[in-house]
């Protein structure tokens, strides 16, 4: 009780974000707490600069310190190394550490920093670099899957959080959601022409053995304009713009190909807002749409769900069970008949009935 005490009249706290994106979305229920828990405290959040998007505009964060290896400013750690971003953090005096991810590094660099408090989960061998350390829920030696989502919570519950709220959610700016609706605009869509807008995302960073086939991305966005009348916009990051490429030659159908657009992760948010519903593997993009309450179905293959679970009702997950899987392995080494069996019939039967209950246009009514 004194530790949380002395917790509570802490005056800045340092919040270590993940690397993804989509665990950067699930730790804003996180954030979330913590400012409840310490409405008076300074809170700043450590953050890759590729993830810097996806926690910008939030309420909860009073400074966001980027990881770059070329700063924007004098306000920023001089480079990505361990000791420039140590050397700057310890000259901010922060009173305590929330780290989220498990990594080492994480807490070594807490500990250069000189930070006095540093609270994360007893992972990859850095328990003595914590000064709380949470236990990690385990089976005959394995780890039990978690959801990220509630995984990140648990920190808030330890330091006093009493419920805290699953709910995910994401925050744009006015300048970005005008540029988002005027690049749908430039691609034939309106929010008033009575059209779907449908996205597809067919890419995951995780590795090829995450992601659906792009004939059959390409198969449910048929269906989707000649049974629903919708207009497709496809969505990935530039380095999967072979994937998007592959997806837009299977088919006729028109697609509004945000990539060679100029969007970015800023963007990205502003438009998913704008959609009625997304297709996508399981990567980043899903947790956006489920964070601005869309409607989503997503493919699983060699991944377990429950380590990524989000608790959204307008979230249908297809998948089929085989005897090899979930193997979490990045590359199949079979046949990826966890994949293969997954049909575009079966994933446009769920984007059917989603659209059907179009929670989108019952929100804005």
């Amino acid at each position: 009780m004194s530790n949380l005490k002395q917790y509570r009249q802490s005056e800045k706290l340092l919040v270590i974000m993940p690397t993804w994106v989509g665990d950067c979305v699930m730790a804003i229920p996180a954030l979330r707490s913590f400012r409840q828990l310490y409405p008076n405290a300074h809170i700043a959040a450590l953050v890759k600069e590729g993830s810097m998007s996806v926690i910008e505009d939030c309420p909860y964060l009073d400074q966001i310190i980027p990881i770059r290896k070329r700063p924007a400013s004098s306000d920023e750690p001089k480079g990505s190394g361990p000791v420039k971003i140590a050397r700057y953090l310890s000259k901010q005096n922060f009173d305590t550490a929330i780290l989220l991810p498990n990594s080492f590094r994480t807490a070594l660099l807490a500990r250069m920093a000189l930070i006095p408090r540093r609270v994360g989960y007893d992972r990859d061998g850095r328990g003595f670099l914590l000064t709380d350390r949470l236990m990690v829920r385990r089976e005959n030696g394995k780890f039990i899957p978690v959801s990220t989502l509630d995984y990140y919570l648990g920190i808030a519950r330890y330091l006093g959080a009493q419920q805290p709220e699953h709910r995910m959610e994401l925050f744009t700016h006015a300048d970005d959601d005008a540029k988002a609706l005027d690049m749908l605009k430039k691609g034939g869509w309106t929010p008033d022409d009575g059209k779907p807008l449908v996205m597809l995302n067919p890419g995951a960073r995780y590795g090829e053995a995450k992601m659906w086939f792009p004939d059959r991305f390409a198969a449910v966005a048929k269906m989707c304009v000649e049974k629903l009348g919708a207009t497709i916009a496809i969505t990935g990051a530039p380095r999967e713009r072979k994937i998007l490429d592959e997806v837009i030659k299977s088919t006729d159908v028109p697609m509004i190909d945000l990539s060679s657009m100029g969007m970015d992760l800023k963007l990205l948010k502003s438009i998913v807002k704008q959609a009625d519903l997304m297709v996508s593997n399981d990567t980043g993009p899903r947790h956006i749409a489920a964070a601005f309450g869309v409607p989503v179905v997503t493919v699983f293959g060699p991944t377990d769900p429950r380590w990524t679970e989000i608790d959204f009702e307008h979230e249908r997950i297809v998948r089929v069970d085989v005897f090899c899987g979930p193997c979490q392995k990045r590359t199949c080494p079979l046949d990826h008949r966890c994949m293969t069996q997954v049909t575009p019939e079966m994933v446009f039967e769920q984007v059917n009935e989603l659209l059907e209950a179009n929670p989108q246009q019952e929100a804005s009514a």
